[in-house]
């Protein structure tokens, strides 16, 4: 009996074990939006049991556990979800209802109208300065560069962006925030001034064609946004040679790496040059230009950050053209003009707020004499003297409400003091805008998102305000595919140029409507978007001739009566990837514009705009040659001319086209070559890279437009100062190898 007795307690004890371990099945389904989905971890909390969801968003796993737990939903694209069970001998079974984790990184970003290069992870394409420099025909400018990008024309005679069917001057420029007035530099009429600003100066950009953001305005068609470098890795110094500059630089970083200070100096004369292409200008001074800069950043203990910028430049050239007018031989223009700029920025974290704050200080004196030449004299010159002196002070507020979250309001005031004097036109312009605005992110996923903006505006000079509602939504369609729509209300005032009378003024006007679908994946970005702009109270102007200048003539704003549209489509394909050590990207751009406005006697296509529009640029870097390689290439199709004169009509005086035409078609293959000597020297040092660029190497003849004599008999062309340039330089720096960074960015 004790026997059977032990075995049967010894039964009842195995039983109860068994029982204590016996495996209970936690199963179920996790849907988003009711919808499974899988790759979802499902955990049993400070266990090691749990199972990853199938494609139908099921589960199932066993477990041995007893008692109250938490079960566990967990996926990096979602919000965690912890549910409370109870486990005992029964089955569970447990359904879970994600929500979407909204992620920076993987939010979609309103993109309709911009290209950004300031980050990375944002950007439709990328436009460093690497990039810049090697893009051949760039020279090395900003805005050059932006030629080869789509929606903007390429205009030859004149300095400026020419966006989507608006002139140079409706497009404007912002270096940290602060408005950059006269970003190019003084020149005489039918040669384009160049940037004034060192493109290594800026770390990024983002450049909208059109619906940008409400914290910038007073442009119709778009917007430039330079962002200035912060404190460099290392002191540095730098030269660079070439027949036609010299320059010199350094950047200094403080021991405490919290603080940093440089300077550069340059000198450019264009006479050598002239010895040896065969110039289409007939330069009587040649071109030269003297510019210097100076820059401080400092980072404060509680994490501000200071960023000051000032240059100064000044250049001179004269131009001798064949006369047009039987009175006399030539025609001669001289041009002395002298600039400075600086720009103070401030940026600091206040608990949840970061305050943005900048101001700017520019002056501009663009000096001209125009005189004549009979029989090998010179008439005494008459002048026409400009100076400018303007002011920019701009604070922005932001407050982040979530991760893709965001809302932000400022002020800005731009006051503008200008001068004009030429025989008995004189005047003295002056007028303050006052702006008001504010914009908001707002990220309802990380498939939708949108930004809504409005700025107002006061101009002290018209004395009227206007308000600008501005809005954009984005959609992901895929997994690398978006959709933006984009619309916009944009105000400008009247160029000062054209206010040399009494006039009746209002602020001209445009509205944008842009929707843009995009792919971007690694190494790849493709890009279309559709726009339609429709221009209101564009400035109409008629002609003052000063006594004595018969040649002369002023445009002077008569009212805003002029109108006008842009419409388009534009495509965007940047490849990194396809070929091996080959970056290129192609842009094509489809534009249908007409405009009344200036001295235009019916509405006409402009004639800085080009019907079709085609850029290809690329670039292979060759390690083994240290060698990079680099072509650009442009079409465009011929733009229309005019000339337009003045005749009186039952005692009115109109406006009527005397000539009209289409110009040739554009075409420029351009072609550079970047030697870095020092590649693979681990002991080099010094980096140097040495440059061959020729600009439209098949010596293309390309017209920019005519001039007309005074009754309209007879035409001279506009076209470039030289068909064929080859520029040869070397780049020399101290103390920062950039080696990788040069390979990396052409590869």
């Amino acid at each position: 009996m004790k026997t059977q007795g032990k075995k049967l307690l010894l039964l009842i004890s195995f039983l109860t074990f068994i029982a204590g371990y016996s495996q209970v099945k936690i199963s179920g389904k996790v849907t988003f939006k009711s919808k499974g989905i899988n790759e979802i971890n499902v955990t049993l909390k400070d266990t090691y049991d749990g199972a990853t969801t199938d494609a139908q968003g099921n589960f199932s796993f066993e477990t041995s556990e007893k008692g109250n737990h938490i079960l566990t939903f967990t996926h990096p694209k979602y919000q965690d979800v912890e549910k409370a069970i109870v486990i005992d001998n029964q089955n569970i079974n447990i359904n879970a209802e994600l929500k979407e984790q909204i992620s920076e990184i993987d939010a979609v970003v309103v993109s309709a109208g911009s290209i950004e290069a300031s980050d990375k992870k944002r950007a439709t394409a990328l436009l460093t300065p690497i990039d810049i420099y090697t893009t051949a025909g760039a020279d090395g400018q900003i805005s050059s560069a932006l030629n080869y990008l789509p929606g903007v024309q390429k205009v030859g005679e004149s300095e400026g962006l020419f966006i989507r069917g608006g002139t140079g001057t409706e497009a404007k420029i912002f270096m940290d925030g602060s408005l950059i007035n006269n970003y190019f530099s003084n020149s005489v009429p039918g040669i384009a001034g160049r940037d004034r600003f060192n493109t290594s100066l800026f770390k990024g950009n983002i450049f909208s064609s059109g619906g940008y953001s409400a914290l910038y305005g007073q442009a119709l068609s778009g917007a430039l946004m330079l962002e200035s470098v912060d404190l460099p890795d290392q002191s540095s110094y730098d030269f660079g040679i070439s027949p036609i500059f010299l320059s010199a630089g350094f950047q200094k970083l403080g021991e405490d790496k919290n603080h940093s200070f440089g300077a550069t100096l340059g000198y450019s004369l264009l006479s050598l040059m002239q010895n040896v292409f065969n110039f289409n200008t007939d330069f009587i001074d040649a071109p030269q230009g003297l510019n210097g800069d100076f820059n401080f950043r400092i980072k404060t203990k509680s994490g501000g950050f200071f960023k000051y910028y000032g240059m100064y430049d000044s250049n001179k050239m004269g131009v001798k053209t064949e006369s047009l007018e039987p009175e006399y031989d030539f025609a001669l223009i001289r041009l002395k003009g002298k600039n400075t700029y600086h720009n103070l920025s401030f940026k600091q974290k206040f608990g949840k707020y970061l305050l943005n704050a900048g101001t700017s200080y520019s002056y501009n004196r663009s000096d001209l004499n125009f005189s004549k030449e009979v029989n090998d004299k010179e008439s005494d010159p008459s002048q026409l003297l400009t100076e400018g002196n303007y002011i920019n002070f701009k604070a922005v507020l932001e407050r982040k409400i979530n991760k893709i979250s965001a809302v932000r309001a400022g002020f800005e005031l731009n006051n503008t003091n200008e001068k004009l004097n030429f025989t008995e036109v004189q005047k003295n312009y002056q007028d303050l805008i006052s702006s008001v605005f504010a914009e908001t992110d707002l990220g309802f996923s990380n498939a939708l998102s949108a930004k809504v903006g409005v700025r107002a505006e006061h101009s002290s000079f018209l004395g009227k305000s206007n308000i600008a509602p501005r809005f954009a939504l984005a959609y992901r369609l895929a997994k690398d595919w978006t959709s933006s729509l984009a619309y916009g209300l944009f105000y400008q005032n009247p160029e000062s140029r054209y206010i040399n009378g009494p006039a009746d003024l209002d602020f001209q006007k445009s509205q944008h409507y842009i929707f843009q679908v995009q792919r971007a994946s690694e190494g790849r970005s493709l890009r279309f978007e559709a726009f339609y702009k429709k221009y209101d109270q564009l400035i109409k102007t008629f002609n003052i001739t000063p006594d004595n200048q018969q040649n002369q003539q002023i445009q002077t704003a008569l009212n805003n009566s002029g109108y006008g549209y842009a419409k388009g489509l534009e495509l965007f394909w940047r490849d990194k990837k396809t070929f091996e050590n080959i970056d290129y990207w192609i842009s094509y751009s489809f534009l249908d514009s007409k405009r009344d406005f200036t001295n235009y006697p019916v509405s006409l296509k402009p004639n800085f705009a080009s019907a079709h529009t085609l850029s290809a640029v690329a670039k292979r870097f060759i390690p083994e040659w240290k060698l990079g390689v680099n072509l650009s290439y442009t079409y465009a199709k011929g733009r229309p001319y005019y000339d337009i004169a003045t005749k009186t009509e039952n005692s009115r005086v109109i406006n009527y086209i005397r000539n009209e035409g289409t110009l040739k078609d554009y075409n420029a293959l351009n072609i550079s070559f970047n030697y870095l000597p020092n590649l693979g020297k681990k002991d080099a040092k010094a980096f140097t890279v040495l440059v061959l660029s020729i600009s439209n190497v098949l010596g293309s003849k390309n017209v920019y437009g005519y001039n007309f004599s005074m009754d309209g008999t007879r035409s001279s062309s506009v076209v470039p100062p030289v068909n064929t340039f080859v520029f040869v330089g070397a780049f020399i720096s101290f103390g920062v190898d950039r080696t990788q960074d040069a390979i990396n960015n052409n590869l």
